[in-house]
């Protein structure tokens, strides 16, 4: 599993500032604010993602894509919770492996390994699986909003 330790803060930093969010590092061994799944993973308070070196990064850019999609105006009254919403979801996953190209040493497809391993769910069995073939409603409900990153 990838994590943060592995290729550092600045990258993310600055991946993350160029859609308006704040990284946040979280000091190893105390807890992660706004973390819905606990432990090490990513948490969400406003435009903030909070994260520790031993945070998975699918679990950085998932947090943080999910902040990318929602309305702006919901952005500032969230708190670990993002979205109640299956095209808010489906749609920062396609992001995340999208934005994984944007970061040095990780790439769409050791993220989407990361996905699988850490238990990503997609009915075609697999992240790349979902990403090359079962996405288009992602795809497009992103293009619609402008949030395709150029490659």
């Amino acid at each position: 599993m990838l994590r943060v330790s592995d290729i550092g803060f600045d990258a993310p930093r600055r991946l993350l500032q160029a859609y308006g969010l704040k990284l946040l590092e979280v000091p190893a061994g105390e807890p992660i604010p706004g973390s819905y799944w606990g432990e090490c993973e990513a948490g969400l308070i406003g435009n903030c993602v909070h994260v520790r070196a031993d945070t998975p990064v699918h679990s950085l850019l998932h947090e943080a894509c999910h902040l990318m999609v929602m309305p702006s105006e919901r952005r500032a009254g969230v708190h670990t919770n993002a979205s109640d919403s299956i095209e808010e979801e489906d749609a920062a996953c396609y992001l995340q492996i999208l934005l994984a190209e944007h970061l040095p040493g990780v790439g769409s497809a050791r993220l989407m390994a990361n996905m699988d391993a850490w238990g990503y769910s997609f009915r075609l069995g697999s992240a790349r699986a979902w990403f090359e073939h079962d996405a288009d409603n992602a795809r497009q409900w992103l293009a619609e909003r402008g949030l395709l990153p150029s490659r």
